[in-house]
């Protein structure tokens, strides 16, 4: 790849071109990590997925695989744009009737209470299966390392661990245990691990290749030891016995359960599209932000934005 030329003799977001493949991401560990995947042969729904899974690791502040996910795929070869809902439900115990027993008229925003099924990790292993050519070990051993080995903390990183330092020592022990090593919060810079991160993939990866078979059969695997094996059985185990504290004062335990993460699947749906110019816009459905954005091109179509180019 190179730099285009560029106006300014300084940017943080040059422009670059090539011949070969581009991977852009939040953090330059995880964008090498999705460049070396192209060099071995991936494809681009390769590269996004082992970029994804070492972001989890190298920007804990930003993400983790607790989340969910939307995922715009476009297939080349079949003409065809698809959406991955990567956006688990409430678990089945988030009823109003639960939450007003324990006293809530809201839905806290933060703690065990607020969390939904979790849409990543199934998301990736959706793709990966259906899109992707790589084996599971290719795409999850860079955040296995990175986890194990450590890389260098980002400033932003240790500023959110800091911010949640009290909280972390007084409510949320086991995070704690994590993120405040040797009992402090570490500095920007600094070398940092999260070796029960790399055991949970590390395990999930052994469980998947256990039994041999092919690439779609070891994913299936990996897929049912996080959402039927060990992984939902610690959180069911974790959500059913500890309390917690959330923006509401108070500690409470969760609802999510290990049924609920078995229930679920991600799905694929059809994107919905506005033309806007030369140019069909795709964003996700309802369930995500991307509706808001094709609004916002619809309320623009009016304006003669050409006529603003200087």
């Amino acid at each position: 790849m190179a730099s285009n030329v560029n106006p300014d003799p300084f940017t943080t977001r040059p422009e670059i071109e090539g011949t070969f493949g581009v991977v852009a991401s939040t953090h330059w560990i995880a964008t090498a990590v999705g460049m070396a995947m192209l060099e071995k042969g991936g494809n681009a729904f390769d590269a996004g997925i082992a970029t994804a899974f070492t972001l989890q690791v190298v920007e804990p502040h930003l993400n983790g695989p607790g989340g969910d996910v939307p995922i715009i795929v476009h297939d080349v070869k079949r003409g065809r744009t698809e959406v991955i809902c990567g956006q688990g439900p409430a678990p089945a115990g988030a009823t109003i009737a639960h939450y007003r027993s324990e006293g809530l008229e809201m839905v806290p925003g933060t703690g065990l209470l607020a969390a939904c099924v979790p849409g990543t990790f199934e998301s990736w292993m959706l793709l990966l299966r259906d899109y992707g050519t790589m084996k599971l070990r290719d795409v999850l051993e860079p955040a296995i390392a990175y986890a194990s080995n450590g890389y260098p903390l980002v400033e932003r990183a240790s500023a959110t661990i800091k911010t949640v330092e009290t909280l972390f020592r007084k409510h949320w022990p086991t995070s704690a245990a994590v993120y405040l090593p040797n009992n402090e919060v570490p500095k920007p810079g600094t070398l940092f691990t999260n070796p029960k991160l790399a055991e949970t993939y590390a395990r999930i990866l052994k469980e998947a290749e256990s039994a041999g078979g092919d690439r779609s059969a070891q994913i299936e695997r990996a897929r049912k030891a996080w959402s039927h094996g060990f992984v939902a059985e610690a959180i069911d185990r974790f959500c059913r016995i500890q309390e917690v504290m959330d923006v509401s004062g108070s500690p409470h335990k969760g609802v999510l359960s290990a049924d609920d993460m078995a229930k679920w699947v991600p799905m694929i749906e059809a994107p919905l599209t506005y033309d806007y110019g030369r140019y069909t816009v795709c964003k996700a459905g309802v369930w995500s932000q991307g509706p808001v954005m094709l609004q916002q091109l619809a309320l623009l179509k009016g304006f003669n934005l050409d006529g603003l180019d200087p």
